[in-house]
């Protein structure tokens, strides 16, 4: 089994084989709040590309998450902080959402023949996916509008030596190498070594300190959310 990385959305057609299982990775903090709603009980979650759509399902009768850079957005129920998913109301809803890059990158990758949500939050239940699917796999990094990103390699690199070092995957794949290193480089404390990077930064800005803290922490929530049609289900 193999893995790739792939640190961009816009990068997603030099990567995409019909044999791989797609990891989409929004640690900061789109895939982290989805996490945290299956955890939490939510039912289903309609993730959507576009905030037109997220309206059109909100005039259904739908509850809707809308984010765009950093901040909810007005007139929805909800945004991408995990924090506003550990409430009773969400419990057996199904959520409609869309966000400025997790989003982005699931509607990239919807020609996957399947489609996971990777976060530091489920990272060992991701893990133990992935090997009991005995398929090859691609991480795919929302970053920030499709540009690299710190937080979401560190995470692809995370389950990447995983699976490598113990679960007998491998990798032909420099992406995936330059994961795994910079995630030796951080592993031993995630929220220091992206003190400087720019979506801490940013979200530090909008007062959002905690939801970092929180998205940085392992394995919280362990379920693995996957896309079955247009909806995210407990895998």
């Amino acid at each position: 089994m193999n893995i790739e990385v792939c640190y961009s959305p816009q990068s997603y057609p030099l990567f995409h084989n019909s044999e791989s299982i797609v990891v989409v990775i929004d640690v900061l903090r789109a895939t982290s709040a989805i996490t945290t709603a299956f955890y939490n009980g939510v039912s289903r979650m309609i993730p959507v590309a576009t905030v037109e759509e997220a309206v059109e399902y909100r005039k259904n009768g739908f509850m809707v998450a809308a984010e765009r850079n950093g901040e909810m957005m007005e007139g929805f129920d909800l945004g991408n902080s995990p924090f506003g998913y550990m409430n009773a109301k969400v419990k057996g809803k199904t959520i409609a959402i869309t966000t400025t890059n997790g989003t982005q990158a699931i509607e990239a990758a919807k020609s996957a023949s399947k489609i996971v949500i990777g976060s530091f939050l489920n990272l060992e239940a991701v893990v133990e996916y992935l090997v009991k699917s005995k398929r090859d796999v691609l991480f795919l990094c929302a970053g920030w509008k499709n540009k690299f990103n710190l937080e979401d390699t560190l995470f692809a690199g995370a389950v990447a030596q995983e699976l490598i070092y113990k679960h007998n995957f491998n990798s032909n794949c420099d992406s995936t190498i330059a994961a795994m290193e910079l995630y030796k480089l951080a592993k031993y404390n995630l929220y220091e070594f992206l003190s400087n990077s720019s979506h801490r930064n940013r979200l530090a800005k909008l007062d959002l300190e905690r939801d970092v803290k929180y998205c940085l922490t392992p394995n919280q929530c362990p379920v693995v959310p996957v896309m079955e049609g247009k909806f995210l289900v407990k895998g």
